[in-house]
């Protein structure tokens, strides 16, 4: 088993959310700055998978160490899949919420239905592999909750919204949680015990 993986992220929720999943692999999970990676790389890619590639394949570059990265966002039925990739874009910081409520005022509850969607991509010194994760919910009407971040405080999973629930019930349905457990697997069946 490696012993050591690099997230290419400084996210403390990223590094927390992968810490907790992959540590009963016994793996260490560094950031890219504790790693020494300063690099910040332009994410152009059309997809997540493409833009979670050129993330991870910067910073392997940099530290030569296998590497993660993730590109993931908030796919909006009513919204034709938007904002997708370009979900941290959307609006300013601290703005996508109230943004994508304003959007979303006249559509009716049949019809908010939206999904977090993640991809990973893990690169070492053999290749890369991607694994994808997704969690179906649906966009309230208001935001709730004070433990997540990003769209969390509107996107609702069954009675309650992602900030309402704690880190162990979003870790077991998240998209970055499902992308995780693939990429435990994948670790797990590649490189054994």
């Amino acid at each position: 088993m490696i012993k050591q993986l690099v997230m290419a992220t400084n996210n403390a929720n990223k590094l927390r959310e992968a810490r907790e999943i992959l540590a009963p692999l016994g793996i260490e999970v560094l950031s890219q700055r504790e790693a020494g990676a300063n690099c910040d790389p332009e994410e152009n890619g059309a997809t997540f998978a493409e833009n979670a590639l050129i993330k991870a394949k910067a910073v392997y570059e940099a530290v030569k160490l296998p590497t993660i990265a993730d590109d993931s966002g908030l796919c909006v039925d009513a919204m034709d899949g938007g904002p997708g990739v370009y979900s941290a874009r959307y609006a300013p910081e601290g703005q996508h919420c109230v943004k994508l409520l304003e959007e979303m005022k006249n559509v009716p509850d049949g019809k908010r239905g939206a999904a977090f969607e993640c991809t990973i991509a893990y690169i070492d010194e053999s290749g890369s592999h991607t694994m994808t994760g997704e969690c179906r919910g649906a966009i309230g009407h208001e935001q709730r909750g004070t433990n997540g971040f990003g769209y969390d405080p509107v996107f609702m999973v069954g009675e309650r919204t992602m900030a309402e629930l704690t880190a162990d019930e979003k870790n077991a349905i998240s998209h970055r949680g499902a992308a995780l457990r693939e990429l435990y697997k994948y670790l797990k069946e590649r490189f054994g015990e």
